[in-house]
């Protein structure tokens, strides 16, 4: 069946490819429109023959932008191998060089020349001045672009390269490409101010000194002075990855093996936290645990005893992480635990053990890779948090919200900004580096290509009280925070007239009846709008860049699969204030121009919350025999069928975890949105940031509430039209158990 495939010559993949490049080249705008990318509005405002929606022929014809026309040979070129076999040497030549010579021109003449004319002085020297300048790319740079691309990855795999698996050699070139264009290029273009100095050169002595600086690796606090902001940091995430792991588990075992009857409503409330902005969980904190906090007051009434500010510090940071990131433990954990096989947990009660030795001998055991990897997510969301140390912070330094201040500060330090993220960049390697060596090269394989019809059992007893009780007080005070919230959406003016009112809502989200139509009057409106547009453009896009990764990398073994998961990541471990910041530096000029259109915003949270799809989909595929792929391929399917009909069909749970977290980060994202949002595309979180920063609490809260009713709406219908993993044929009824 290979050899035949081998041997055909009509390429229908190669033929899309080569019409993609020429559509782009001869028909699509070739540089970007002002009325956006989401808009079709050029086809009627002079599209071709007007320059700024001109294709790149037209542009040429006209005697402009001649320094796109050499784009045209490698363009023709594979029309001379689409007759050939892929085994003809030629073959993989031709498309190599073509896409190759093409890609790399393409990437030249846009960082070559920029809205002055050359953007380099040799380049001046050598041709004189320009005369002209380059625009930022639209339309027909991004499909001639995809085009190279793909002929160059279909060239490699001709080659024999991962055994001439089209699909793979090109999910991987084109994850690598994305990944450098919005990960690698901007935090380069971002941290190479850690070596500018005061002059404007380039010194590595300045970054040492910047580096090595006491404010971020003193000890102080061994002394009763401050500690480093490194140590700080280091410390709350540690902790914070503890007890988000430690909860996670815990709620998943309720779901999964207990008898608990609600469990439904546990998985609302295990969503909760997730889908707020995460000032407003530090508002009620405060409402709660402050100085004027109801809990405080009523404590220092019934036992005399003075208010303190305990909460802002340590404490309070890791209480609202706690609560914040808990569910994307449980977003990871839920998937692994139900995917242990209930065939050999059953086994080993058959050979006598107790339900305590089964857990502790054979379903814990089989649960580390979801426990690594929920542990190394609730590490990097601590180290990278920015709204919650904002919020409590108070004398407790972190180095996310030291980035913001030397950026956005008086001291406006640029260079400290990156040094520092270079710092959280160190702590986020050596996890990843420490969750390795922990689960070593051990096989967790539970689910395989034979039936199982077993049902998991319930927890024992000596756990089963623990796990809950932690549960019960945890969920209950969740409840608690949520409530002050709701509470606090309907005060008339918070802590000082605490009448109960609507006007809030009805000053947010008012609709009105004109001669013209509906009239959606509220103030919020338009953000609301466009919050929900940009994450449910993100979340698939998110999910399926997630997933393939996740695919490659447990499936499949290429040189420099390491370092292609570490680039993965990468994005995760630095915070959304460096993200904006860098976003704003490399996207702010040609050749991708995307400041202040809604594609930056979209870009940002797919690569922002792509890890957390390769983390859940490595956790459940790593329970998925590769023999259910090697099954499909010896039947004739290719890797590209396998993958849709075989792999994701039983990665429910982290296709689930991977819509619902890109979603509902995209809705109350804050950090990176901050420096991203324009007047077109305000988001909803820098909408609320606005009335908080206006003392309107009671709108910023209203706006918040309702956010998390339609958050919970989505997550539920995702969790309706995905549905779960079913490892067991059988029901399990309490009745007999």
């Amino acid at each position: 069946m290979r050899k035949a495939a081998n041997e055909q010559t009509t390429h229908p993949v190669l033929i899309f490819w080569i019409i993609a490049g020429w559509v782009g080249y001869f028909v699509l705008p070739w540089y970007g429109v002002e009325d956006g990318f989401f808009r079709l509005a050029w086809l009627f405002d002079g599209w071709p023959v007007d320059e700024d929606f001109a294709p790149a022929a037209f542009l040429i014809a006209q005697g402009e932008k001649l320094w796109l026309a050499p784009m045209l040979l490698p363009l023709i070129a594979p029309l001379a191998v689409i007759r050939r076999r892929k085994t003809d040497p030629l073959f993989s030549v031709v498309l190599i060089l073509s896409g190759a010579i093409g890609f790399a021109w393409l990437i030249a003449q846009g960082f070559g020349i920029g809205i002055r004319g050359f953007n380099f002085d040799w380049l001046t020297a050598l041709f004189g001045d320009l005369g002209d300048r380059q625009f930022g790319m639209g339309y027909g740079a991004l499909i001639v672009a995809s085009s190279f691309l793909f002929l160059l990855t279909q060239g490699i795999a001709a080659r024999g390269a991962i055994n001439g698996d089209v699909f793979v050699v090109s999910a991987i070139g084109g994850v690598i490409v994305i990944v450098g264009t919005f990960v690698f290029f901007p935090i380069a273009k971002m941290l190479i101010f850690a070596f500018i100095a005061e002059d404007g050169g380039y010194s590595a002595n300045v970054f040492v000194s910047k580096f090595f600086d006491d404010r971020i690796w003193g000890l102080g606090c061994l002394s009763g002075a401050r500690c480093g902001v490194a140590w700080n940091s280091f410390f709350l995430a540690i902790c914070v990855a503890t007890a988000t792991t430690t909860l996670g588990l815990t709620f998943a075992l309720v779901v999964t093996r207990s008898g608990f009857r609600y469990k439904r409503a546990v998985r609302a409330l295990t969503v909760l936290p997730i889908i707020t902005p995460p000032f407003v969980i530090g508002l009620a904190l405060i409402l709660l645990f402050g100085l004027s906090g109801i809990v405080t007051e009523t404590v220092s009434a019934w036992f005399g005893t003075q208010p303190t500010r305990w909460l802002y510090g340590l404490p309070g940071i890791m209480i609202a992480q706690t609560l914040a990131y808990t569910p994307i433990a449980f977003l990871v954990l839920i998937g692994v635990v139900e995917g242990v096989s209930p065939s050999m947990e059953e086994a080993a009660q058959t050979l006598r053990a107790d339900k305590w030795q089964t857990f502790r001998t054979v379903s814990l055991p089989l649960m580390r890779p979801g426990l690594a990897n929920a542990f190394l997510l609730g590490f990097i969301e601590s180290m990278a948090d920015f709204g919650n140390p904002l919020v409590l912070g108070g004398n407790y330094d972190v180095l996310s919200t030291e980035i913001f201040f030397a950026i956005v500060g008086a001291q406006y330090d640029q260079g400290r900004a990156a040094v520092l993220a270079m710092v959280l960049l160190f702590f986020t390697l050596s996890a990843f580096y420490a969750q390795r060596r922990w689960l070593g090269k051990k096989s967790y394989t539970t689910v395989t290509g034979k039936g199982d019809s077993g049902v998991h059992p319930l927890m024992p007893n000596r756990l089963s009280w623990p796990v809950l009780t932690i549960a019960g007080v945890w969920g209950t005070f969740t409840l608690i925070v949520y409530g002050m919230i709701v509470y606090g959406s309907f005060v008339d003016l918070w802590g000082v007239n605490n009448t109960l009112t609507f006007k809030h809502y009805i000053t947010a989200f008012s609709v009105g009846w004109t001669e013209h139509g509906l009239h959606w009057s509220g103030s919020a409106w338009d953000s609301f709008f466009t919050t929900i547009f940009i994450a449910a453009t993100a979340a698939p896009l998110t999910a399926a860049v997630g997933l393939t990764t996740a695919y490659l990398l447990t499936r499949q073994t290429f040189r420099g699969k390491n370092a292609f998961e570490f680039g993965t990541m990468l994005s995760f471990a630095i915070p959304g204030t460096v993200i904006g910041v860098s976003y704003i530096l490399a996207f702010n000029v040609p050749p991708i121009e995307l400041t202040g259109t809604g594609i930056i915003l979209v870009v940002s949270f797919i690569f922002r919350n792509m890890p957390v799809g390769v983390r859940a989909g490595i956790a459940s595929m790593s329970q998925l025999d590769k023999s259910l792929d090697e099954s499909s391929l010896t039947l004739g399917a290719n890797s590209w069928y396998t993958f849709r009909k075989v792999i994701l069909p039983l990665m429910r749970p982290a296709i689930l975890a991977a819509l619902v977290f890109s979603f509902v980060r995209a809705m109350t994202a804050i950090s990176a949105v901050i420096f991203l949002v324009s007047a077109k595309y305000d988001m909803a979180t820098s909408y609320i940031i606005g009335r908080v920063e206006n003392n309107d609490y009671g709108l910023a809260i209203a706006y918040a509430t309702t956010l998390i009713f339609v958050m919970l709406s989505v997550v539920a219908s995702l969790q309706f039209l995905i549905g779960r993993t079913q490892i067991g044929r059988r029901t399990q009824f309490m009745t007999g158990r």
